[in-house]
């Protein structure tokens, strides 16, 4: 198994300059990583370094709180995938889900399902902030909704990915809809446990210490 093969390697800190962007793109070439997942406003940058190769550019939208109304999380989507985005990363309406909106929450998705035109979406349900049956409800919403992945955290609220939870939504979604975990993976161990429990993708700014055997620190 190539581990990097797995990995979006990920920046989307507020204070990211295009030095730091090089460097993503640059580290994603020489390892060959799945994806860099960047802000919308740095996607054209790094389509325009990445061009030609294999890596696939993801864009997060209504990051990273998924509080934006549907038709700005579909304005986004659109620019980004007119800037170069082959993925969308986007963040569910978390308190329409848990008043049971349930209506507000598919259509919150469709709308970015059908703005990315074809391009995988991946929908961050945020599992740290939901309950059991939440959850579950929240990967069969995204599966109704169109989307390819159910993505557990944005890694900027109060918990990352656990096992637990990538397990519980593999046996959700089955073969429909792919997994991703991030938040928190910094280790190869960690990342492997991630992947025997369901996750074909894993989140983290920590590529590169996972795949050297280092322990990274505590960045998403």
């Amino acid at each position: 198994m190539n581990l990097a093969h797995y990995i979006d390697h990920t920046l989307l800190k507020p204070q990211a300059t295009r030095a730091d962007l090089d460097t993503l793109c640059a580290e994603a070439l020489e390892w060959g990583f799945a994806a860099v997942c960047v802000n919308p406003v740095n996607v054209r940058h790094c389509a325009d370094k990445l061009k030609g190769s294999k890596v696939r550019i993801a864009a997060v939208a209504g990051f990273p709180l998924g509080a934006s109304l549907p038709e700005i999380k579909a304005a986004e989507t659109a620019r980004a995938v007119t800037d170069g985005a082959d993925e969308i990363d986007m963040v569910m309406n978390i308190g329409a889900l848990k008043e049971g909106r349930i209506d507000a929450v598919r259509e919150d998705i469709r709308a970015v399902v059908l703005a990315a035109a074809g391009k995988t979406v991946k929908v961050i349900i945020e599992t740290c902030l939901l309950s059991e049956s939440e959850k579950i409800s929240a990967c069969e919403l995204s599966r109704d909704a169109g989307a390819h992945f159910v993505k557990t955290s944005t890694g900027f609220s109060t918990g990352g990915a656990t096992v637990e939870d990538v397990a519980l939504m593999k046996k959700t979604v089955g073969s429909l809809l792919q997994v991703k975990a991030s938040g928190g993976v910094r280790s190869y161990e960690e990342a492997l446990a991630m992947i025997r429990a369901g996750a074909t993708r894993i989140g983290t700014s920590s590529g590169v210490a996972i795949l050297k055997g280092e322990k990274a620190g505590n960045e998403y």
